[in-house]
């Protein structure tokens, strides 16, 4: 398979180094070299010239090379996993599932996309009206570290697939995984600028956003790092999607059964060692729920192996950086001034942090008002499952909330109430390729996955024959 390929070059210049470490073992893994503001340039301008090759490509070749993708993925599940393990601390097992969970993205949209994007007939006046679903350009996409190849595969499986070219900022820590996903669409035929990964300083994100040759952006990340991508681009009236922070709450009516979601309880709130946007934060127990809820919730934590990341029987891995750890335990303790009640846990060593349950937690308290981005668990009282919503929609983000309960109707009521993007009925919130995904309030806006997904970055154009 041939494309044409355009380049153009100026002058390098150097600029400044930086280096991944080993959360586990504080050694230094990665040692990686930005690009200047003058490669930059090269990239940016051969990214433009390349995307109007890239948009009239077919879109059958398209479903066919992001299907490649995921076989790459496949064939690499072993080494990309052991990346994401060495540069950020995830456990081996939860690794490997986020490579095979990139994978079926992949698949997806193969399976998918034509539908999708198939022109839409509208009956109107005209001999022929129809909307068409053309390519934006070039996309900018700023993503974090806790899911570092899961993060960037949900925004570019569609987002190429659709005929857009992609260029990503990772976080600076998992910079290894940055250019193994650059690896990826290379060896699955992709031309190398339909798909960048720029090793640039934060400072040079605004003159990409800027730039004139990138039609829109996305980021996933905190609300200070959307809010400000969002007003840059706000200026240069370029789309964005953000998918920000989340403080999700887990209510437990009277009548849930214990025995099936104290485990789901567990793994949502301590999966990827709770650094997850969408881990459950807030437990919001009715009743005498907070008495029954609590102490079965403890035991199944203890059950838990914390340890070296790289051994499939561990749990319970490092925290990505020491920094993070800190932040966190400034939090519980601020919270514990306030009157909240360590139960479980509460220790900090460098960047592990002991799985840990706090409660009498109460709107105020940091454990309450902010996203806790780490393995703590906050009990709440409620009175009903009224004060549960209310409870629920006390906070300032709204990514997504689970409820737990043996009567769908009460579910499917509480669902249309609460004004996150998701409900979740006894089951933790989680992103699945078949759903849109995203949030409201500070949480961010717009979708990803899906239908919806693949529609953020294109022009729905109309087409009118007379």
């Amino acid at each position: 398979m041939k494309f044409k390929i355009y380049k153009v070059n100026f002058m390098k210049k150097t600029c400044m180094k930086i280096y991944s470490k080993n959360p586990y073992t504080g050694v230094a893994i990665g040692e990686y070299e930005t690009i200047s503001s003058y490669e930059l340039k090269d990239r940016l301008r051969n990214a433009s010239l390349a995307g109007k090759s890239w948009r009239d490509v077919s879109l059958e070749v398209r479903c066919e090379l992001i299907r490649k993708a995921g076989q790459v993925l496949r064939d690499n599940i072993d080494r990309y996993g052991r990346m994401i393990t060495d540069e950020m601390g995830k456990p081996i097992s939860e690794s490997r599932s986020e490579i095979e969970k990139c994978a079926w993205v992949c698949d997806y949209y193969a399976d998918n996309a034509k539908v999708f994007l198939k022109d839409k007939r509208i009956e109107t006046d005209a001999s022929k009206s129809l909307v068409r679903y053309d390519p934006l350009g070039v996309v900018f996409a700023v993503m974090p570290w806790n899911f570092p190849f899961w993060q960037v595969f949900r925004f570019a499986a569609p987002t190429l697939t659709a005929g857009n070219v992609g260029l990503i900022k990772h976080a600076s820590n998992v910079t290894g995984c940055s250019l193994l996903i650059e690896e990826v669409f290379k060896e699955a035929g992709y031309p190398e600028e339909v798909f960048q990964s720029l090793i640039v300083d934060h400072d040079l994100a605004e003159e990409i956003i800027g730039s004139e040759y990138v039609q829109a952006v996305t980021l996933t990340g905190s609300e200070g790092a959307g809010s400000s991508v969002a007003a840059i681009a706000g200026k240069q009236l370029k789309k964005t999607v953000l998918e920000l922070g989340g403080s999700n709450s887990f209510v437990v009516c009277e009548d849930a059964d214990l025995e099936k979601i104290v485990k789901t309880a567990v793994q949502a709130r301590m999966q990827n060692c709770g650094q997850s946007c969408i881990a459950a934060k807030r437990f919001i127990l009715i009743g005498s729920m907070y008495e029954k809820f609590i102490p079965r919730f403890i035991n199944e934590l203890k059950k838990l192996k914390t340890g070296n990341p790289l051994l499939d029987e561990t749990d319970i891995g490092p925290m990505a950086r020491e920094d993070l750890a800190e932040t966190l335990e400034k939090q519980m303790n601020k919270s514990v001034e306030k009157g909240a009640v360590i139960l479980h846990g509460g220790k900090r060593e460098e960047c592990f942090f002991e799985p840990t349950v706090i409660a009498e937690v109460q709107p105020g308290m940091p454990a309450f008002d902010e996203e806790t981005f780490g393995p703590l668990a906050s009990m709440i009282k409620a009175t009903s499952l009224e004060h549960a919503l209310e409870l629920s929609e006390m906070s300032k983000f709204g990514l997504g909330v689970t409820i737990c309960t043996t009567d769908e109707n009460v579910a499917m009521d509480f669902a249309g109430r609460v004004s996150d993007g998701a409900c979740f009925v006894n089951e933790l919130v989680k992103s699945d390729p078949r759903l849109p995904f995203g949030g409201t309030k500070k949480s961010g806006y717009g979708r990803e996955l899906s239908k919806d997904g693949i529609m953020e970055f294109v022009n729905r154009k109309t087409v009118y024959v007379k």
